[in-house]
């Protein structure tokens, strides 16, 4: 079945924030499952599609949520990632040369791998991976907000990356040594703290 005009998939990007497998609270919103999308800028058809879906949700909009006129001050979550973030600050480097955008949804979302096969086990999908992602728009007017947001429709994974917010590899954690068994490591200090990692939207702590 073709995607509807609201509607679009990505190609290739990166995830960040992925929380995918249980549904997550931001600042005691009501959770939900969500991933922060790093599209690549030089995916020109993708962001073509991104637009396309845009402005016709901004129709639909115009005559269905905000009575026939396109409101001056409009919320599209849509962040240029070589920018800032709308608290001021920079967008982390993983950002850069993209486009980001987070999508939500309140029910779990179908995740599958590059065969199409569901994806079970947890930890599959996670923050720093490389898949594709279909989104829906929706026009909103709520207690004065007017804008767009986006809906997390599936998750396809296509590859693995390094991941993001301190994370390490299995190959990092335990070595390649024979049979299966990692070679013996020195003990090491107790690791500090990790860093508090921010929402790249928001700027607030996750």
């Amino acid at each position: 079945m073709a995607l509807n005009q609201n509607q679009m998939t990505t190609g290739e990007v990166r995830l960040s924030y992925a929380h995918l497998y249980e549904p997550y609270s931001n600042n005691g919103g009501e959770p939900k499952y969500s991933v922060t999308v790093l599209m690549p800028k030089s995916d020109i058809q993708a962001k073509a599609r991104l637009d396309a879906a845009l402005q016709y949700t901004k129709q639909k909009g115009i005559s269905e949520k905000w009575n026939g006129v396109l409101p001056p001050v409009l919320a599209v979550p849509v962040y240029d990632g070589d920018g800032v973030r709308p608290n001021g600050e920079a967008f982390g480097a993983e950002c850069r040369g993209c486009w980001v955008f987070t999508a939500s949804n309140k029910n779990p979302v179908q995740l599958v791998d590059a065969g199409m096969n569901p994806i079970m086990q947890k930890g599959e999908l996670y923050s720093g991976c490389y898949a594709r992602v279909c989104i829906s728009m929706f026009a909103y007017n709520s207690n004065g907000k007017r804008g767009i947001g986006f809906g997390l429709e599936a998750v396809q994974k296509l590859r693995d990356g390094d991941p993001l917010g301190g994370g390490v590899s299995v190959a990092d954690a335990f070595g390649g040594g024979t049979n299966g068994f990692a070679q013996p490591v020195q003990p090491v200090q107790p690791a500090q703290q990790q860093p508090l990692a921010y929402d790249p939207i928001t700027g607030l702590p996750m």
